[in-house]
């Protein structure tokens, strides 16, 4: 079966009255099942739960642990888009910038990957590096902040 196939039976057995559905062919086999009614109990009853313990739960946690994510303030260079970021050109290079060195408006400072195209994030005015906040490799989502930075 080729996946547009596959697609088509998932679609009917999903409409269908049925619970459980096998085929085997060939050297495919594919076996489906849903479980009707057993889960709306559960699901329901979930958050009722959870929201009569998140108010202790937080005062708990409030108390006792100082906050992990510190607040960013100051300027910040932010992500253009969704993707992957890259400090280097490539795994064995130098990383483009790092935590101390100025930066001339234009000047390439981290690349970022989406849909396997590598995109260059320029700076957009001249500043100092005072922190890179994101490590090699790292998803990022769109205006999340990667580098705190100094105007200059």
């Amino acid at each position: 079966m080729d996946m547009k196939q596959i697609k088509a039976l998932l679609q009917e057995f999903d409409a269908s009255t049925l619970s459980k559905l096998k085929i085997t062919q060939d050297t495919f086999s594919i076996e489906l099942e849903k479980n009707i009614g057993v889960v709306a109990a559960p699901v329901m009853a979930a958050p009722a739960v959870a929201v009569a313990a998140a108010p202790a739960a937080v005062a708990a946690a409030t108390e006792s642990t100082p906050s992990a994510a510190p607040v960013l303030t100051g300027d910040m260079i932010l992500s253009p888009m969704v993707g992957t970021f890259y400090a280097a050109p490539s795994p064995d290079s130098a990383p483009f910038v790092k935590v101390g060195d100025r930066v001339k408006k234009g000047q390439v400072i981290a690349v970022l990957e989406a849909m396997k195209i590598m995109n260059e994030l320029e700076a957009e005015f001249d500043c100092k590096i005072v922190s890179v906040l994101v490590s090699d490799a790292q998803a990022v989502e769109y205006d999340m902040p990667l580098f705190a930075v100094e105007k200059l």
